[in-house]
């Protein structure tokens, strides 16, 4: 089965690892096709943007596409490459794998994590706004459609791997109702793979845990923001961002790519390391099926790597080609009586959204309003009462109001005493417009069995 596969060459040291890494792919007779597209800062400059629309174009043809690092435009108002391709393609999983090399030598060497980060959903939605200026607020989207969808992938590709244990990293215990749906969606889907362990762990302590024991894990699936942070953390275990491969996948579309910098102080200079952009490589093979080819290339960058031929940033003193001539040569024939076809890993995208409970219900509004000091604001309107005002989370009240660091954005809190519609909400804004308040938004609670939820109105 003969695979197109979209080549985004970048900017700075891309082109050098990205014909690095065609030139390995290709020795070991992989049935692929290369068609290259542009982006980067090159592309800018011919173009007048670094992703042009026929690249996405490209890419969403061929499926899956291998992308060296580019350079975004600094002061143009345009969105890095990595993010535009992630958000226009909606690429909702980042893999990170992260293992230990032979002859990297870092304080570890059992490392064998694959990290699974959402990437679409969380404060990476980008829903931020001033409230006042001096308040800005962003909001944390966690939704059961994106966490089912990260929940999915992630089993699917545990077992396709021949991984034992999935862990779900979260802060349920703060974020009851964002990271508790998080974890409340991991947990039912596990119940589908039983042949696969699975358990949870706070943010905070598998930050600890990988930093004193990271054999203890396998696979572990984040929220976008603690995903970012922890496989980073996890790149440094192995050596850094320079060996650490990423891969984004969507429902039909996947693409891989280096996850460091562009590093245009040493393009053309020969001194490129492609190990990064070679692991996405074989990220990506893995992900089409050739595993074979795949496992060729991941023994013999092994081999060169243990002979000592690195690159400078590892410890080496080998230019790109010379690394690269170095592993070609330590490919193992490929034997074509135990070839298998291709195997792709394959998994349903279909969401199992449970409808609104029957108890889901309005039953009080947040109206935030702008103040200097505690404000006066009607304590009874109609059907509510004023319930709580708050200021950054904490309750004020005028006894304690003068022990707090005080901002200028209130939360006050009015429940409904008897059942309520929207049309009672614009009541209470307008009781408090009244009264003299300027209030910057307004945000509808709804009940949720035993918790409170909330919806922007």
């Amino acid at each position: 089965m003969q695979q197109t596969v979209t080549l985004l060459k970048g900017d700075g040291i891309g082109p050098e690892i990205a014909d690095a890494v065609r030139e390995i792919i290709d020795a070991t007779g992989a049935p692929i096709t290369w068609e290259e597209a542009e982006a980067g800062l090159d592309c800018y400059h011919k173009h007048g943007t670094p992703l042009p629309q026929e690249t996405l174009e490209i890419i969403k043809h061929n499926k899956v596409a291998l992308k060296s690092p580019t350079t975004t435009p600094v002061g143009t108002g345009h969105k890095s490459v990595n993010v535009a391709i992630r958000k226009s393609l909606d690429l909702f999983a980042n893999v990170r794998p992260a293992k230990s090399l032979p002859g990297v030598h870092t304080r570890y060497s059992n490392v064998d994590i694959w990290l699974v980060r959402e990437n679409v959903e969380d404060t990476y939605a980008g829903i931020e706004y001033m409230q006042t200026p001096d308040v800005a607020q962003s909001l944390k989207i966690i939704t059961r459609p994106g966490s089912e969808a990260i929940m999915r992938y992630t089993f699917e590709m545990a077992r396709a791997m021949n991984r034992k244990r999935v862990t779900c990293v979260h802060k349920a215990n703060i974020h009851k109702m964002s990271d508790g749906l998080f974890l409340e969606c991991f947990r039912e889907m596990a119940k589908e793979y039983p042949d696969l362990h699975a358990d949870d762990i706070i943010v905070d302590n598998a930050c600890m845990q990988l930093v004193t024991k990271p054999e203890q894990f396998d696979v572990m699936v984040l929220p976008n923001l603690y995903g970012d942070i922890v496989s980073d953390l996890c790149a440094g275990l192995i050596g850094g961002l320079g060996v650490a491969p990423g891969g984004n996948i969507g429902t039909e579309i996947a693409v891989f790519e280096a996850v460091h910098g562009s590093a245009p102080d040493i393009a053309g200079k020969g001194l490129a390391n492609p190990t990064a952009l070679l692991l996405s490589g074989i990220q990506m093979l893995q992900h089409i099926g050739f595993y074979e080819h795949a496992s060729r290339i991941e023994d013999a960058m092994r081999l060169a790597l243990v002979s000592g031929i690195k690159t400078r940033d590892l410890g080496g003193n080998a230019s790109t080609k010379e690394f690269t001539r170095a592993i070609i040569a330590e490919l193992p024939k490929q034997d074509d009586s135990e070839y298998h076809e291709p195997n792709p890993i394959r998994y349903s995208n279909k969401i199992t959204t449970s409808k609104p409970k029957t108890d889901w219900k309005l039953v009080g509004t947040d109206v935030f309003v702008q103040s200097a000091t505690l404000p006066d604001v009607p304590t009874r309107i109609g059907k509510f009462e004023l319930q709580q005002i708050a200021n950054r989370g904490t309750a004020v009240t005028k006894e304690n109001a003068h022990d707090i660091l005080l901002v200028d954005v209130f939360r006050c809190r009015y429940m409904a005493t008897e059942d309520i519609t929207e049309m009672d909400i614009l009541d209470v804004l307008r009781e408090v417009t009244s009264a003299g308040w300027k209030w910057m938004h307004v945000e509808n609670l709804h009940n949720a069995g035993k918790n409170a939820a909330y919806s922007k109105a």
